[in-house]
Formats: structure tokens, C-alpha cells, sequence
């Protein structure tokens, strides 16, 4: 199966809402399944006690307490095109592609995201300096989620 086929099913099952796609060809076989992410409570929330019929409802957080969380550095945001794990380098123990202060052009290289075994390299796509990386090195990104923030 060609990478372009599986670029599309990658973007198939990220856009469908689908948790899990599994398809054969011949010999070939491909399962691409994504994990949906559960929302994690604000800190100093109480839970809501769980209902009789089993369903848990989720408690409303206060705007200020949500805001803070998903408040970023202003500039502008490299997100991630597709779900996968982060490296900061090319391999363990070299130098991290890009670090916060460093100047970048459109086209460096920022990271890799892996994915089904593939290395697809992240490119910045403005000019500026790395004013933030917002994820670790070894963690698993979903398909959107900021990476880095260019200023």
C-alpha cells in the first residue's frame, strides 16, 4: 500500500470521527485506529458523583480556570498535520532540531512526528523565533494540536 492511500485513510478516520479502520489488500492489511482523548477535570474541581443509571456527567469549570489552561504565547502556532508520537530530534541523544530563542526560516525543520512507523518531518511555515515548544519529547500528539509557537 503506497504512503499516498495511507495519508488518505489517516484523514479519513481523524475526520470521520471513527475510532479504528482496518483494511486488506490482497496481503496486505492496515489497522488505523486513534484513541479519543477524555477531558481531564480543572485543577481544584470537585467531580460530579456519578448518577444510579452508570453515566457520568461532566462538571461545568469555571471560564477563568478554562481560559488559563488553554492560554498559549501570542505568535503564531505550528500544529500538528497528523496523529503520531514527537521527537524533538532526529535520534536519541542528538541535539534537539529547534530549541526556545533559536531563529527559524519557513521550511527548517522543527520535529518529526511518527506515524505507523513513518518519519515525517515538521517544517516551520513562518519566519521567526521559537518563542514556546509545547510538547515533550516521546509524547503522543493528535492531529491538530500545537506544537510550537513562532514569534
Amino acid at each position: 500500500m503506497d504512503l499516498r492511500k495511507l495519508k488518505t485513510l489517516i484523514e479519513l478516520v481523524e475526520s470521520s470521527g471513527i475510532a479504528e479502520l482496518e483494511i486488506q489488500e490482497g496481503e496486505e492489511r492496515v489497522r488505523i485506529s486513534r484513541s479519543l482523548a477524555r477531558p481531564q477535570p480543572a485543577p481544584g474541581a470537585i467531580p460530579a458523583p456519578a448518577p444510579a443509571d452508570g453515566f457520568a456527567a461532566a462538571a461545568p469549570a469555571p471560564a477563568e480556570a478554562a481560559t488559563a489552561l488553554t492560554k498559549e504565547p501570542e505568535g503564531h502556532v505550528v500544529k500538528s498535520p497528523m496523529v503520531g508520537t514527537f521527537y524533538r530530534s532526529a535520534s536519541p541523544g542528538a541535539k534537539p532540531f529547534v530549541d526556545v530563542g533559536d531563529e527559524v526560516a519557513a521550511g527548517d525543520t522543527l520535529c518529526i512526528v511518527e506515524a505507523m512507523k513513518l518519519m515525517n518531518e515538521i517544517e516551520a511555515d513562518a519566519a521567526g523565533t521559537i518563542k514556546a515548544v509545547l510538547v515533550e519529547n516521546g509524547q503522543a500528539v493528535e492531529f491538530g494540536q500545537s506544537l510550537f509557537v513562532i514569534g
